[in-house]
């Protein structure tokens, strides 16, 4: 049996996991990241893998290591990430753990979880969004993940809905996806009416004019924005995650009839999308079946 660790890097915490190539979670812990700007978090990292290696006592294949932003192109280390965990950017994580590591963005380790071991296993074409304080997301082609030039593929979140719209999304990027649905842009999107989406969803629930006309406009965005990823790659599936799926029947039941509207089905053939199986512990599962993927 071989054994890979996983590791989910955040800002608040650190994830970390034991699996076997079968999927199943052997171990999986938590603790504090405590970012601080000399980068000694960075230790906090080897504890958790040091933990996970004597709660093992066996071999293990690897370790993968999904974190924030863009990994340099042999996924050695995150290569950009600017004015965040500082000491993480060019860091090379397999020097420091001692063993073979794989460093990968973490919406597209979400990607690799769902793909290898959750909703979208046994799909070959695979297009996952996490919709979230943001929106990211991550591309499967023909079994493998994508990951472009600067391994910044499926930040789906910086496509454009509207041209001729004011806000920008951190790329700069007018009339982005993810100002229409993210959480960050929710104050400002609903005049201060809505701190959260979550608050968003509870009025519409409840039925509130004003919120039903900004979730549902969101939500429309969202169908447009899906649309056009399915005519530019036609995948077998798309997986939507992240905290504002929690919305569930509020989210899916009127992107459905929106994706009715815009969708193109030759033939009649719908691309399903479907809710993560995975939670917050996706990352950590993903980064480490993104390890099993080479060997």
């Amino acid at each position: 049996m071989a054994y890979v660790i996983g590791i989910d890097l955040g800002g608040t915490n650190i994830k970390g996991l034991i699996i076997n190539q079968k999927g199943e979670v052997l171990k999986q812990h938590y603790i504090p990241t405590k970012d601080t700007d000399d980068g000694s978090w960075r230790e906090n990292v080897k504890e958790m893998v040091e933990y996970l290696k004597s709660y093992l006592q066996q071999p293990i294949l690897g370790i993968g290591l999904s974190a924030p932003g863009l990994p340099n192109e042999q996924n050695q280390c995150i290569a950009y990430l600017p004015n965040r965990l500082k000491g993480l950017e060019n860091f090379m994580w397999g020097e420091f753990l001692g063993d073979a590591t794989y460093v990968l963005n973490d919406a597209h380790a979400a990607l690799m979880a769902e793909a290898k071991f959750g909703v979208a296993k046994d799909n070959r074409n695979v297009v996952l969004l996490t919709l979230g304080t943001g929106v990211g997301g991550g591309i499967l082609i023909n079994g493998q993940l994508y990951q472009g030039l600067s391994q910044m593929a499926g930040h789906l979140g910086h496509i454009s809905i509207n041209d001729t719209g004011e806000s920008q999304s951190i790329v700069g990027m007018v009339g982005s996806l993810e100002y229409a649905i993210g959480n960050y842009s929710i104050e400002k999107r609903s005049h201060g009416r809505f701190t959260s989406t979550w608050e968003l969803v509870e009025a519409y629930r409840k039925g509130d004019h004003f919120a039903t006309y900004l979730w549902l406009s969101s939500v429309r965005k969202l169908a447009v924005a899906l649309s056009s990823v399915i005519n530019l790659l036609s995948p077998e599936m798309i997986v939507l995650a992240g905290g504002i799926t929690l919305a569930e029947n509020s989210l899916f039941e009127p992107l459905e009839s929106f994706m009715d509207l815009y969708e193109w089905k030759p033939g009649g053939k719908k691309t399903p999308i479907a809710q993560a199986f995975f939670g917050d512990m996706a990352g950590a599962i993903g980064a480490a079946s993104f390890v099993l993927s080479k060997f």
